[in-house]
C-alpha cells in the first residue's frame, strides 16, 4: 500500500479523474491505475466503485454549495438569481465530471446529510426576494433547478452550438425571463 492514501485523497483524485474522463468512467480500478497500486489495496479506504462515486458526488455538492453561498452573500432579487445560476453553469464548465456526479441519486439518509440540503436552502433564500408562498416556492425551486440543469446539460452536450446567438446571450435572456416569471408568478 502506498503511504499517504486516504479516503479523502482517493475521492479528490476520483473527482479529478471524473473531470478528465467523465463521471461514468470512474471506478476503483481506474483509480488504482492512477496511483499505480493494486485494486485490493484501495478497499481499505473504499467499499466499491459506488462508494467512490458517492464520495465524489458529496464532494461536488459541497463545492457547489460553498460557491453558491459565497456568490449570494449580500445579493437579492435578480442579482441573486443570476449569481446562483452562474455558479451552476460555471462549475459545470470547469468541472464537468464533478457536475455530473452532483446529479447522482443518493439514498435518503446520505442525501439528508449532504450539502444538497444547503442547495435547497440557498435557492429558497434567493426566492425570498420574490414573495412566493408555499407550495409555489417549492414549485419555483424545482423550476429553477430544471432550467439551470437543462440548459447546462444541453449547452455542454453541444445542443446550442449550431446556431446564433451565442449561448451566453441566451443564458442572460433566460435569466431575464426567469426573473420576470418569478416576479409575476401565476395564480393557481
Amino acid at each position: 500500500m502506498k503511504a499517504g492514501l486516504t479516503r479523502e485523497r482517493l475521492v479528490r483524485a476520483g473527482a479529478e479523474l471524473a473531470d478528465e474522463v467523465g463521471f461514468a468512467q470512474v471506478t476503483v480500478s481506474a483509480l488504482a491505475r492512477r496511483f499505480d497500486v493494486k485494486v485490493a489495496s484501495l478497499y481499505s479506504h473504499l467499499k466499491n466503485s459506488h462508494d467512490l462515486r458517492t464520495g465524489i458526488a458529496l464532494l461536488a455538492l459541497e463545492e457547489l454549495a460553498d460557491r453558491a453561498a459565497d456568490a449570494l452573500a449580500g445579493r437579492a432579487g435578480k442579482d441573486a438569481l443570476s449569481a446562483l445560476a452562474d455558479v451552476y453553469r460555471d462549475y459545470a464548465h470547469e468541472h464537468p465530471g464533478r457536475y455530473a456526479a452532483a446529479q447522482l441519486r443518493l439514498d435518503p439518509e446520505t442525501a439528508a446529510a449532504s450539502a444538497g440540503v444547503r442547495h435547497a436552502q440557498l435557492t429558497r433564500a434567493v426566492l425570498r426576494g420574490y414573495d412566493l408562498d408555499e407550495p409555489d416556492q417549492t414549485h419555483a425551486v424545482r423550476l429553477l433547478g430544471s432550467v439551470f440543469h437543462g440548459y447546462v446539460s444541453l449547452e455542454m452536450g453541444g445542443g446550442f452550438s449550431h446556431s446564433a446567438p451565442d449561448t451566453r446571450e441566451t443564458w442572460s435572456r433566460t435569466l431575464d425571463a426567469l426573473d420576470a416569471l418569478l416576479r409575476n408568478w401565476p395564480d393557481p
